[in-house]
């Protein structure tokens, strides 16, 4: 019968699939979960002291990690085309984790419902986008359409656009819902004009607007909330 091999006796970039196996995915850090994925890293560090080092810059943040773009980690000696592939790969499938998770409590009752709703899929974007929530007579969500979106500062909703999905989808409420990739989720003057005239516009068609968020990376500001609808 073959030894089983102590944590101690294992190469050092097999080390953290040892320790998986003995203590259970939890027990590992951010970056020896990343070294997995990576394998080996170059001549001079493990796989675990490589993503020890790209965490550090990265203020060992995932979400921050996960902006990179694969020319970004290939700077590092010991991480190449592929493997930044994979490092960005994991970052995605763990926005869409969050995202599946949101989407099954799929009943809106508040701004944060939408802030969690919409933070899997525009946390990270460099652009403006923006997208409306469609939802039933028992605030549960029928659809999410993209609206507009490319701008760095900025993106252009055309009102007509929303409440034609609104009424194709028989949506009784919708919610608008926009990022500011700067980081500032104060409302612009064209915001605030914008949820003005959406919310006129769409009583005219007997259609309730709930609310309009404007979410950043963490922070998030309601109309609702604020007292504008």
């Amino acid at each position: 019968m073959k030894e089983r091999l102590s944590i101690n006796q294992w190469a050092e970039e097999d080390r953290p699939r040892e320790k998986m196996l003995l203590h259970g995915v939890a027990a590992l850090s951010n970056a020896e979960l990343l070294a997995i994925l990576i394998g080996s890293g170059n001549a001079e560090e493990s796989a675990v002291e490589l993503m020890r080092k790209i965490l550090k810059d990265y203020h060992d943040n995932l979400s921050e990690l996960g902006k990179c773009d694969v020319d970004e980690l290939c700077r590092y000696k010991g991480i190449g085309q592929a493997k930044a592939i994979s490092i960005l790969a994991a970052s995605e499938l763990g926005k869409r984790r969050r995202d599946g998770d949101i989407r099954e409590r799929d009943a809106i009752t508040c701004s944060r419902d939408i802030y969690q709703y919409f933070y899997p899929l525009m946390c990270d974007l460099p652009v403006e986008e923006c997208w409306l929530l469609l939802l039933n007579h028992s605030m549960k969500v029928l659809e999410r359409v993209k609206i507009s979106g490319g701008g760095l500062t900025e993106t252009s909703v055309d009102i007509r656009c929303v409440l034609r999905e609104a009424l194709i989808k028989r949506a009784t409420s919708i919610a608008l819902c926009h990022n500011h990739p700067s980081g500032n989720a104060t409302p612009s003057s064209g915001d605030i004009r914008l949820t003005e005239r959406l919310k006129k516009s769409a009583e005219v068609m007997n259609i309730a607007l709930i609310d309009h968020v404007v979410l950043t990376d963490g922070r998030y500001y309601s109309f609702a909330d604020e007292g504008y609808l």
